[in-house]
C-alpha cells in the first residue's frame, strides 16, 4: 500500500474512533452523583446529630469557662483596685523621701527620685541615694513589687478572658456548619416515607403535666419538664423560652429544689449512678460514647428532651432509636 492509503487509513480509523466515542459520552456531559438512599441519609442524620450534640456540651463548657473566667477578672479586679492603693501609699512615701532629701540639701537624690517614674528604675537607683534608710529602702521594694504584681494581675485577667472568648468563638462557627448539614440531611429526607431516626415517636404538643405515679422532686421535675413540652431547642439555652438537652435538665431538677450542674459531663459525674434496669422516673439518661446527648426518663420506655436543633422538647420512645445510644444514668 502507498504512502497516501495509509494516510486515508489512519484518517479513517480515526474518524470512526472518534464517532464511536461520542456515542458512549458526549463532550462536556459528567457523569451525575447518585441520589442517596434513604439509608444512606438516616445514617448521615445520625452522625450529625451525634457530632451537633458533642458540640453543644462543647459550647456549653466554653460558656462556663468564660462564666469562670469573667468572675475571676472580677475578683482580679479587686485585687488590682486593692494593689493600686497600695501603689499610691508607697508612691507618696517615695515622695516623701524625697522631700526629705531636698531639705537636707541632698538636691540631686530628690531630683533622681522624682524624674523617675518606674518603679522599677528607682529601686534599681535606690543604691546609690546615699539619704535612704534601709527601712526606706525596703518600702521602695514593696513599691516597685506592687508595680509589677499589678500589671501581672491585669495580663493574667485579659488572658484568660480572651482564651474563653475565642472558644466560645470557634464552636459558634462549627455549630453553624453543622446545623446547615443537618438541615440539608433532614430536607432530603423528607422526601423519603417514614419517621426521622433520631426522633422517634414523639409527642411534641405544646405544654402538660406528667401522669405517672411518681411523687417528691422526681415529681416537680417531671412536671416540669413536660410543661415545656413544645418549646424550641436552643444552643445554650437555659429556658425559659429555650433549651438544649442539659439546660432541660438543670432547669427541671432545679424547679424540684435540686441543684445540679450545667453541662452533661459535670452532670454525668453526679455520685448515684443507675443502671438501664433500674431506671426510674426522673433518672437522667446520658448518650453517645462521648456524653453527648441526654434527657429524663419518663417510665414506662420512654424519655422527654431537649432533642436538637430545629426541634422542640418531646416525649419519645427510647427502642426506636434512643436505647442503642444509651451509656448510663444518674439519680440526682
Amino acid at each position: 500500500m502507498t504512502d497516501n492509503g495509509n494516510a486515508r487509513k489512519r484518517v479513517i480509523t480515526g474518524f470512526g474512533v472518534l464517532a464511536a466515542s461520542s456515542l458512549v459520552l458526549p463532550a462536556g456531559v459528567a457523569h451525575a452523583e447518585p441520589e442517596p438512599t434513604k439509608e444512606e441519609v438516616e445514617q448521615r442524620i445520625e452522625e450529625l446529630t451525634e457530632e451537633s450534640s458533642t458540640l453543644v456540651q462543647e459550647y456549653n463548657q466554653a460558656k462556663e469557662n468564660l462564666e469562670a473566667a469573667e468572675k475571676r477578672i472580677e475578683s482580679l479586679e479587686e485585687e488590682v483596685g486593692d494593689e493600686e492603693d497600695l501603689y499610691e501609699g508607697l508612691r507618696d512615701q517615695v515622695a516623701r523621701f524625697a522631700a526629705a532629701a531636698y531639705k537636707s540639701a541632698d538636691l540631686d537624690s530628690t531630683t533622681t527620685v522624682l524624674s523617675v517614674e518606674d518603679p522599677e528604675d528607682i529601686l534599681n537607683q535606690s543604691a546609690d541615694l546615699s539619704y535612704l534608710s534601709e527601712n526606706q529602702r525596703t518600702q521602695l521594694e514593696e513599691f516597685a513589687g506592687s508595680s509589677e504584681r499589678l500589671i501581672r494581675l491585669k495580663q493574667e485577667a485579659e488572658d484568660a478572658r480572651d482564651e474563653a472568648q475565642e472558644q466560645t468563638g470557634d464552636l459558634e462557627e462549627q455549630k453553624e456548619e453543622v446545623e446547615d448539614k443537618l438541615a440539608e440531611q433532614e430536607e432530603l429526607l423528607a422526601g423519603f416515607e417514614g419517621e426521622n431516626p433520631t426522633a422517634g415517636a414523639a409527642s411534641d404538643s405544646g405544654g402538660g403535666s406528667y401522669t405517672g405515679s411518681v411523687s417528691g422532686s422526681a415529681r416537680a421535675a417531671l412536671d416540669f419538664a413536660y410543661s415545656k413540652i413544645g418549646t424550641p431547642y436552643v444552643w445554650g439555652g437555659t429556658g425559659p423560652n429555650g433549651y438544649d438537652c442539659s439546660g432541660l435538665m438543670q432547669a427541671a431538677w432545679g424547679s424540684a429544689g435540686v441543684s445540679i450542674p450545667r453541662t452533661t459531663y459535670a452532670q454525668y459525674e453526679l455520685p448515684k449512678k443507675v443502671s438501664r434496669a433500674d431506671l426510674q422516673p426522673g433518672d437522667i439518661m446520658f448518650f453517645f460514647e462521648d456524653l453527648g446527648h441526654n434527657g429524663m426518663y419518663a417510665g414506662n420506655g420512654q424519655m422527654v428532651h431537649a432533642p436538637s436543633s430545629g426541634k422542640t422538647v418531646s416525649v419519645v420512645d427510647l427502642a426506636d432509636y434512643w436505647d442503642q445510644h444509651f451509656v448510663g444514668a444518674v439519680r440526682p
